[in-house]
């Protein structure tokens, strides 16, 4: 799981505007289950506090999925607010998002 986070946060967070655009998702309380395509990752919503992120390809116009794992916001929200901060970018907030 870690090797799929750590790429994860290398393509996904690899701008701000990528960045705000997800932390936007994460927050949203009017947002209580759903998907947020990025570039090469999907993060689906299960509930406020869980997420499923995976890796998505069309293959003979099939949706296949790859190398799945779920995550807590709490952890999300780590990992991609240090990794953000890594990067140079400001880091949002709950106030912000909303």
């Amino acid at each position: 799981m870690q090797d799929i986070l750590q790429d994860f946060l290398k393509v996904e967070i690899s701008d701000q505007v990528y960045y705000d655009g997800l932390i936007r998702f994460i927050y949203s309380g009017n947002i209580r289950c759903g998907e947020y395509e990025c570039n090469q990752y999907v993060v689906k919503k299960m509930d406020f506090l869980n997420f499923i992120i995976f890796a998505e390809y069309v293959i003979d116009e099939k949706r296949e999925i790859h190398h799945s794992f779920s995550i807590s916001k709490g952890k999300l929200l780590k990992a991609m607010n240090n990794y953000a901060k890594k990067q140079g970018f400001i880091i949002r907030s709950f106030d912000w998002a909303n």
